[in-house]
C-alpha cells in the first residue's frame, strides 16, 4: 500500500509593522522588505491577529498555517508560513 507523504514547505518572511495606520496593506518594497500597515492598535495582540490575515490573504491560504516566529511585542518580525 502506497502512502503518499505531504510535503510541507515553510517560508518566513521578515516584517516591518506600523499599527495605527489609517489602513491595513501588506507590500513588498523594491528592496525586498515586507511592510505591513496595521489598522489595530498593538493591544491584547489584536495588531499580530490582523497581520495573520493579511499575510494569510496574500499568499492564499488559511490563517491556521501562519504564525508569529518571533517579534510577537516589537516592530520588526519574523512570520512562518507553511505551504503545502
Amino acid at each position: 500500500m502506497d502512502h503518499e507523504r505531504r510535503v510541507t514547505r515553510p517560508i518566513i518572511i521578515e516584517v516591518k509593522v506600523k499599527p495605527n495606520a489609517r489602513g491595513s496593506m501588506l507590500e513588498q518594497s523594491a528592496d525586498g522588505q515586507w511592510v505591513a500597515q496595521i489598522k489595530a492598535p498593538p493591544v491584547d495582540g489584536r495588531a499580530n491577529e490582523e497581520l495573520i490575515g493579511l499575510v494569510a490573504r496574500r499568499f492564499g491560504c488559511p490563517k491556521s498555517v501562519v504564525s508569529i516566529k518571533t517579534g510577537a511585542s516589537g516592530r520588526v518580525k519574523l512570520v512562518r508560513i507553511v505551504l503545502g
